[in-house]
């Protein structure tokens, strides 16, 4: 497959746009990285959503209250991960998060009973895998920007910064991404899966290897005290997880059949189209920070 040099120009422009958007939101302060992935969080729903029900038409069935309480309930899962500092008149965030979402959890069922006389057993399957699928997956990357991980350093009390795990996990997917297309593009021949036959093995493993290499020296050289091995292990489940998460995405739009989530950026497709990478790595990476890191 030859490299499209018009779509890559395309793709490269609308990525450099959404990264400054990304780092800024995610650098400045955890405000603006609540901010932006609340949005995030919104976006990827409103596109599930609409995936659903083109593969399960009686999903549209759902009362409104359901349709926009489950999104809402998804988004105080984000909320109950706030760190205590943030209040709202006086009351931690994490606990407005907490009481509003269980409170959406039990009326939910009820205005599908309220307003279509029964509780359709499939529509709240559904509505629970959009809970796992996309909020909390945001929510751990939330408890991740807020937890501090110290070095394992015994000679240093480093505290890594707030927001460095959440742009490693970023910065690897989108590392993995490009050199994915590029490598695909220039070698790629032997079909990675029917659910995404864009897609090759020798881009995808190009990818992989390539995103752990680059990830890994910059992060050492900024981190030299830290082992070599934890970063390898960390990028690598990253870039592995990151690749299924994309042909999960893949396999619930030939589901539904449509080429892209949604319109969000020019040659990059939806919310979930942009990033359906991250919903898969995230849980993966917090099982390594929380158990292994910390052991």
């Amino acid at each position: 497959m030859a490299l499209n040099i018009a779509v890559f120009k395309i793709r490269a422009l609308s990525a450099i746009v959404f990264a400054i958007i990304m780092l800024a939101g995610i650098l400045f302060s955890f405000q603006t990285f609540f901010i932006l992935f609340s949005i995030i969080h919104f976006g990827c729903w409103i596109e599930f959503q609409k995936l659903i029900r083109k593969i399960y038409p009686e999903y549209a069935d759902i009362s409104v209250f359901h349709k926009y309480g489950i999104i809402i309930a998804g988004w105080c899962l984000m909320l109950n991960f706030a760190p205590d500092a943030f209040t709202l008149f006086g009351m931690p965030l994490h606990e407005f998060g907490w009481w509003i979402g269980l409170t959406l959890c039990f009326l939910i069922p009820l205005t599908d009973l309220l307003f279509n006389g029964n509780i359709n057993g499939k529509n709240m399957l559904l509505s629970i895998g959009g809970l796992l699928y996309i909020s909390l997956s945001l929510a751990l990357l939330t408890d991740i920007y807020a937890f501090e991980f110290y070095s394992n350093n015994s000679n240093s009390n480093f505290v890594y910064p707030d927001y460095l795990f959440p742009l490693l996990i970023i910065c690897c997917i989108w590392i993995n991404d490009t050199m994915a297309y590029i490598s695909g593009s220039l070698f790629g021949k032997t079909p990675l899966s029917p659910i995404s036959p864009k897609k090759t093995r020798e881009g995808t493993f190009g990818g992989i290897l390539l995103a752990v290499i680059v990830s890994t020296i910059v992060l050492y050289l900024i981190f030299p005290g830290v082992s070599l091995i934890m970063w390898v292990f960390l990028f690598l489940i990253i870039a592995i997880a990151g690749t299924f998460g994309d042909l999960l995405e893949s396999k619930l739009k030939r589901m539904a059949g449509v080429k892209d989530s949604g319109m969000l950026m020019p040659g990059h497709g939806g919310f979930l189209d942009r990033f359906d990478s991250l919903l898969l790595a995230v849980p993966m990476v917090w099982i390594y920070l929380k158990i292994i890191l910390l052991t």
